[in-house]
Formats: structure tokens, C-alpha cells, sequence
């Protein structure tokens, strides 16, 4: 867990490699222009990068939790938007390996793995956001059919997915209301509204879905009516060690932009690096960086290995992500007025980094998150 074996090794250098060769041309150009490119994901799946923990029965890798931490963070260090594009189309395989028949198998995931489909995840409503529990979209049973109705908010690939997993009502208040289903992006009566003007992830569309008496078969159903806030927690708690892994990406592509820089940059004629001030500053960075790592890949171990893993993902999204803020604005501090112009990635970097703490569950739900677990550990 604590040092990557030669397969590991080899995964991370060819990960690196791909998404550079990949991704790198256009990332400035994509950042700037909101400009999101199927056809760079469609690569990601053809270099294997989108199906990692997906059984190669199913199209995949067949690799773990772990494996899936070290391709992201290095996808991350390229490019934060198409981290978060493979993360959230990972969510629907995620789902369909564990609670999925043999036959939604069949027809989504090797699609999904190889990059020919795109998957999203639609749970945030306008008033449901934290309190998921309370969504209002409902999904009525009609003969062999359901009616979708309602609207879901800041929705990851909306309007260019092929397949949302939608979490909606089929009975009472609370969580036992909620149920998943499968839909797919054509469906009559699915329409999406506007795309959000973000401040980072720019080059990853995040758009309003709208449920207009939209009809899907009931084979769509995932498990049983009632599970469906299951499923979505499940997802959550895998998606939580995604996300941190891609703060981490992020992180460290700001740390060496600034160390690099520190070790050129010359004043009072040595390199500032050799000033305190900005040499404890990128070591705390360094520091930040390797612990929230170290978490990510601990989250993943106990997940590949049927332990208990809800708090200490929790801890690892929380951690990972604080630090990628933090060491995204030291780096922009590093580099002066030129950390804070579009000549370097930096602000960028800064710029992506914040949203990171706010999605999959705000790093205030995830303390939430840990604060139960530690509260059952010691109540008795």
C-alpha cells in the first residue's frame, strides 16, 4: 500500500504518457474556451484509461481501487476536467458491477470501459443538493414502463452522456423513497437545459437535465424500488477516493510548476528557493501533497480488500482535496504576478482546485461523514 509494485509502476508511467500525448496540446485552448472533446475521452478509453476496476468480462482492466487512484492522479496532473470526465464515467460501471443484472451489464458496460460511451450521474436537484434524501424527481410505474419527471442540477456531462444513472421517487418521503434507474441520453422527454459558466473544470460540461414525461422501460430499474439511496451512497463513498486522487493529480502538477520555477527564478542573486519564506513553503506543499496521497491510496487498499472503507474515503476526499487548494494558492504565491497570469498553469490549477471540495458530498458532509463513524466507534 505504501510503495506501488513494478505492474503499478509500469501503469502509472504508460498513464502518464497517454494522457500527455492525449490531452496537453489542448488543455490551455479547452480551458479557455469551455470546449469539452469527445473524441480526447474516446482516446483516454482506447489507451484503457477509462475501465480500470471494470472486469474484463465486462470490457475492463479488471484492476483495483488502487490501480483506478494512481491512472487519475496522473490523467490529473495533465488535466483536471478530463480526471473528473473518466471519475464520473467510472460511476455508472461502478454501479452496474455491483448492482446491476447480467443484461444492463452487457448492453452499458464494455461501451462505458472502452470509451465508445459516456456515462453520467444525476442525483443534485435545485433544492437538493447535501440533503440528497429530499429530491423531488419522480419516477411513476406504468405497465412496463416508467414516466420520469422532474429536474436535476449540475449534472457532469448532461447533454453529452449516453447513459445517466438518475436517482428519483417511486414512494414515500426519506431515503427509502429514492430508486435508480438507467437512462439513456435519447430518451423522449429528456431534455437539458443551460450549461453552467464555471470558474474551473472548464473543459467539463456540468448541464441541467430536464424529465418531461420521459418513458424508459422497467428493466431500467436497478435492483429493487427503494434501493436506489443505496446504490447512490455506494457510488458516493467510491467516488469520494476518485475525486481525492484527482486533487492529488492537481496538487502535484502545481508543485512542480512552482518548484521548477523556484529553482530558475533568481533574486538578490540566488534562486528564491534558497529564500525560507518560499522553500518551507513549497516543503509544506510537499508535505500536503504526500499525506493526502498516502490516505487516497489507503481508501482504495481497504476498498479492494472488503474492509471497511466509508470513513477513511471520506478522510482521503476531504484531506486531498483542502490540500489541493491550499497548495494551489501557495503555488500562485510562488510564482508572484506571473502565478496569477495565464502564462503559466497555475491559476488554472487554483481555479479547478475549488470545486474539488465541493463535489461528491462538500468537505462539510464528509466531516459530517467522519464525525458518525467516530461517534459509533466510542459510544459504548
Amino acid at each position: 500500500m505504501f510503495a506501488l509494485d513494478d505492474e503499478q509502476i509500469a501503469l502509472k508511467e504508460a498513464a502518464a504518457e497517454a494522457s500527455r500525448a492525449i490531452l496537453a496540446d489542448s488543455v490551455r485552448d479547452d480551458d479557455e474556451h469551455e470546449v469539452f472533446r469527445r473524441e480526447l475521452f474516446t482516446s483516454l478509453g482506447e489507451a484503457g484509461l477509462c475501465g480500470v476496476p471494470t472486469p474484463e468480462e465486462w470490457g475492463g482492466l479488471g484492476l483495483g481501487y488502487l490501480e483506478y487512484a494512481i491512472v487519475l492522479e496522473e490523467i490529473a496532473k495533465v488535466s483536471a476536467s478530463y480526471a473528473v470526465t473518466v471519475a464520473v464515467n467510472g460511476l455508472p460501471q461502478i454501479i452496474l458491477a455491483e448492482f446491476g443484472t447480467d443484461a444492463q451489464k452487457q448492453k452499458w458496460m464494455p461501451g462505458l470501459a472502452g470509451g465508445e460511451l459516456l456515462g453520467a450521474f444525476a442525483l443534485s436537484e435545485p433544492e437538493s443538493g447535501s440533503d440528497a434524501a429530499s429530491m423531488k424527481t419522480t419516477a411513476v410505474r406504468d405497465g412496463d414502463e416508467y414516466i420520469l419527471n422532474g429536474t436535476k442540477f449540475w449534472i457532469t456531462h448532461g447533454s453529452y452522456a449516453d447513459l445517466y444513472v438518475v436517482m428519483a421517487r417511486t414512494g414515500g418521503e426519506g431515503a427509502r423513497g429514492v430508486s435508480a434507474f438507467l437512462v439513456p441520453g435519447d430518451t423522449p422527454g429528456l431534455t437539458f437545459g443551460k450549461k453552467e459558466e464555471k470558474m474551473g473544470l472548464r473543459a467539463s460540461p456540468t448541464v441541467e437535465l430536464i424529465f418531461e414525461d420521459a418513458r424508459i422501460p422497467a428493466s431500467s430499474l436497478l435492483q429493487a424500488e427503494g434501493r436506489g439511496f443505496r446504490v447512490a451512497m455506494s457510488a458516493l463513498d467510491g467516488g469520494r477516493i476518485t475525486i481525492g486522487a484527482s486533487a492529488v493529480g492537481l496538487a502535484q502538477a502545481a508543485l512542480d510548476v512552482s518548484a521548477h520555477y523556484a529553482t530558475q527564478r533568481r533574486q538578490f542573486r540566488k534562486p528564491i528557493v534558497e529564500f525560507q519564506g518560499v522553500g518551507f513553503m513549497l516543503a509544506d506543499m510537499a508535505i500536503d501533497i504526500e499525506s493526502s496521497r498516502l490516505l487516497v491510496h489507503k481508501a482504495a487498499w481497504l476498498r479492494d480488500n472488503g474492509r471497511e472503507y466509508s470513513d477513511i474515503a471520506a478522510m482521503a476526499k476531504c484531506r486531498a482535496t483542502d490540500a489541493a487548494m491550499k497548495v494551489t494558492t501557495d503555488a500562485v504565491q510562488v510564482l508572484g504576478g506571473y502565478g496569477y497570469t495565464r502564462e503559466y498553469p497555475i491559476e488554472r490549477y487554483m481555479r479547478d482546485a475549488k470545486v474539488m471540495q465541493i463535489v461528491e458530498g462538500t468537505n462539510q458532509i464528509q466531516r459530517m461523514v467522519i464525525s458518525r463513524h467516530l461517534a459509533k466507534r466510542y459510544e459504548t
